[in-house]
């Protein structure tokens, strides 16, 4: 009382407390009788309460089911002292629903007893306490081995112990074998080979892929460097003398001792290329090699001379031609260090994008340009740029045989009928320029052929695209034609980044930046820690190239190299973007064999490829691959996620391949890691010594997979 006297009692602690406890207990008394009167049906889930044919969880429905009960009444009876007195009858409620009827029994081949439940998930698509494994299939995972003596160890602790021995070696007679161009079966089976079919790609069917090691030749050496090589190879490494005995007069190609020797010349440039190059100048000096003109195309090229003598004038020229009579050309190109690849104007579109080269140039390439109406040249003129050049060196130009001459009209009516403007003729070269923009086309009579192109027609599109008999409609605004010069074009935001699909359309161009600045800090530090300037760096691959960042990287730092920027088939198309700042690439699967000869590239660039590619091709095949292309000596840097190294380290020490796994720059914590390899097999003696062996632990069961594809 004294407490109640001399203070406030709304201030007593005990009555705050008594009152708190009240209004909360009233609370949870409101909210209890709410929810209980608003659920009529309570389910409840049952993993192994009542055992079953199937063994499968069940769901159980409450006995409460469709029941409607008065709680403030049951709560009242319950207080209740009297607990003689019979309870009261609760209300009736309606009749209950019919519960659903059980799920029809799963058809025969799937009858309890027969499902092989697999993972941790039952056939019910619930999770399981217990499932079965079932038969392992090697094939699964992603064909260990490729092929090359793979062994299946045994379980421990739920864990399967697969191994590997070494790759073996290929037969000497595959020693320049591209899987995708010699495919002897599929060639025989060709429904047609009047166009040249059989020059194109046909590759073999996954389950007989290369798996094998492909040899080097007896004596091969390692390659002579830039620029020396542009003017001599060594004979053992690309031991063929077809070329010097067929074309040797024409002044390509000749033996000196232990060498092939390269004078320069060509069919139609028998005096070399710089007096040839020197002529074009002269007859369109708007062409401005160096400057106007920077990536430059040249079909049926030989030995690739007019390629190597553009290099020293800023040009970067890709040179082309089939595996044909002459098959190793493109090979003695790569030999000399100069861009090649094996490609071929037959049904399907060339795998570069639309408005790619300044220039496309064909000297006695052999091919007849206005066949079909002239399909192979609106190839030629989906590849060109807008206001680009087309050279023509061949017979039909300064030959007046009557044949010829007929050819020669045939061209003329073909490129009018393009709206090409015929620029200059002068002895034995013929120059056409594009057109700008449309207005020609729209401007041509009714029913004139070749007609315009749909407009839902992609014209990068080129991925196993066969060749369409319509010109190729140039974008409205302008995109591809409006570039600056060389070198500026290098660094410029080009036009078409906006019309690449693609997420982030309002930032790519910060994305465009910052991938340059991103790779030219790590190829300093490369440089800086890797030790790069002892390389020799000459023929790049850029596995998967995005905006083409690591080769712009190169080129500002002046290394005496060119990269071929491939643009994998799984991501967003960036080869325009790649042609419009002045460098080159082409359009690739990785599930499939590259169309270049083995031996060719000192090093290969693989960033964030295999993460990726992993979920649609088997990495052990890319690998091989990488192999087949690298030259003994050289070097791979694969920069990607920890997830794979363990994996992709373990199949380049099957290959023989010296590696290491090195940090990024963000430290030894991230989620990236370097692979650093070189490829150290050279010989079939060394090979044969290797007793590498690949050891993957997997804590995860496998079902039997019947089919991959």
């Amino acid at each position: 009382m004294k407490l109640l006297n001399n203070g406030d009692p709304l201030r007593a602690p005990s009555l705050l407390t008594i009152s708190t406890f009240v209004v909360v207990s009233f609370a949870f008394f409101y909210v209890g009788k709410h929810w209980s009167n608003g659920y009529q049906q309570l389910i409840f889930y049952t993993s192994r309460q009542t055992p079953m044919a199937s063994g499968a969880p069940t769901i159980g429905i409450s006995p409460n089911f469709n029941m409607t009960f008065d709680v403030s009444s049951m709560i009242a009876k319950n207080q209740t002292l009297d607990s003689t007195l019979p309870s009261p009858a609760p209300t009736p409620s309606p009749a209950p629903a019919p519960i659903p009827s059980p799920a029809p029994a799963p058809p025969a081949h799937l009858a309890p007893g027969s499902i092989k439940t697999f993972g941790i998930v039952d056939e019910n698509g619930t999770m399981a306490e217990e499932f079965e494994v079932g038969d392992y299939d090697p094939e699964f995972v992603e064909n260990w081995g490729n092929g090359s003596d793979a062994e299946v160890g045994g379980s421990s602790g739920g864990s399967f112990r697969f191994g590997i021995k070494k790759f073996k070696m290929c037969p000497e007679t595959m020693r320049e074998y591209i899987p995708c161009l010699d495919n002897e079966e599929a060639i025989r089976n060709l429904k047609s080979t009047k166009n040249g079919e059989k020059f194109e790609r046909h590759c073999p069917e996954r389950s007989r892929g290369l798996n094998c090691l492909v040899p080097a030749p007896k004596g091969y050496r390692t390659p002579i460097p830039w620029p020396k090589s542009r003017d001599e190879v060594w004979f053992s490494n690309v031991p063929h003398t077809k070329l010097v005995e067929d074309k040797g007069g024409q002044n390509w190609i000749s033996v000196d001792k232990n060498k092939f020797k390269f004078p320069g010349g060509g069919t139609q440039f028998i005096h070399g290329a710089d007096q040839y190059l020197d002529q074009i100048s002269k007859m369109v000096p708007d062409i401005a090699f160096g400057r106007h003109t920077r990536v430059v195309l040249d079909v049926g090229c030989g030995v690739a001379s007019f390629g190597a003598y553009l290099l020293s004038r800023n040009v970067i020229t890709l040179s082309i031609a089939p595996k044909d009579v002459h098959e190793n050309q493109i090979q003695f190109a790569l030999e000399r260090g100069v861009p090649a690849m094996v490609a071929a104007f037959v049904t399907r579109r060339l795998l570069y994008p639309s408005q790619a080269f300044d220039l496309i140039h064909c000297s006695r390439c052999r091919i007849d340009w206005t066949r079909d109406d002239g399909i192979l040249l609106l190839e030629v003129n989906r590849m060109l740029r807008a206001g680009g050049y087309f050279a023509w060196a061949a017979q039909p130009v300064y030959k007046h045989e009557e044949n010829l001459e007929e050819q020669w009209k045939e061209m003329v009516n073909l490129t009018t009928r393009l709206c090409w403007e015929l620029v200059k003729k002068e002895g034995y070269i013929a120059i056409w320029q594009k057109p700008f923009n449309n207005s020609c086309y729209l401007n041509r009579k009714a029913a004139t052929k070749p007609p315009l192109c749909d407009p839902d027609d992609d014209p990068d599109d080129v991925w196993y695209v066969d060749l369409k008999a319509c010109i190729t409609r140039l974008p409205e605004d302008g995109y591809g034609a409006n570039l600056p010069t060389w070198p500026g074009r290098l660094q410029n935001y080009p036009d078409r980044l906006q019309s690449i699909r693609m997420d982030a359309y309002i930032s790519r161009k910060e994305l465009f930046k910052a991938e340059y600045k991103y790779w030219k800090e790590i190829i300093d530090g490369y440089y800086r820690v890797l030790k790069w300037k002892n390389f020799k760096l000459r023929n790049v691959l850029d596995m998967r190239a995005g905006f083409g960042g690591f080769a712009a990287a190169l080129t500002e730092r002046k290394v005496d190299c060119w990269v071929l920027n491939v643009v994998p088939v799984s991501g967003p198309n960036t080869l325009p973007v790649i042609y419009d700042r002045g460098l080159i690439g082409v359009m690739h699967d990785w599930c499939e064999s590259f169309d270049t000869y083995p031996r060719t590239y000192d090093f290969l660039h693989a960033a964030g490829l295999f993460s990726i590619e992993r979920k649609r091709c088997n990495m052990s095949s890319i690998m091989l691959e990488m192999d087949r292309i690298l030259r003994p000596g050289g070097h791979a840097y694969i920069r990607d996620s920890i997830i794979v190294m363990d994996e992709l380290q373990e199949i380049a020490k099957a290959m023989g391949w010296k590696v290491s796994v090195r940090p990024t720059s963000e430290g030894p914590h991230a989620s990236y890691r370097i692979l650093t390899c070189e490829n150290a097999c050279c010989t079939e003696v060394e090979a044969m010594d290797l007793e590498t062996k690949l050891d993957f632990n997997f804590t995860f069961p496998f079902e039997k997979v019947r089919s991959r594809r």
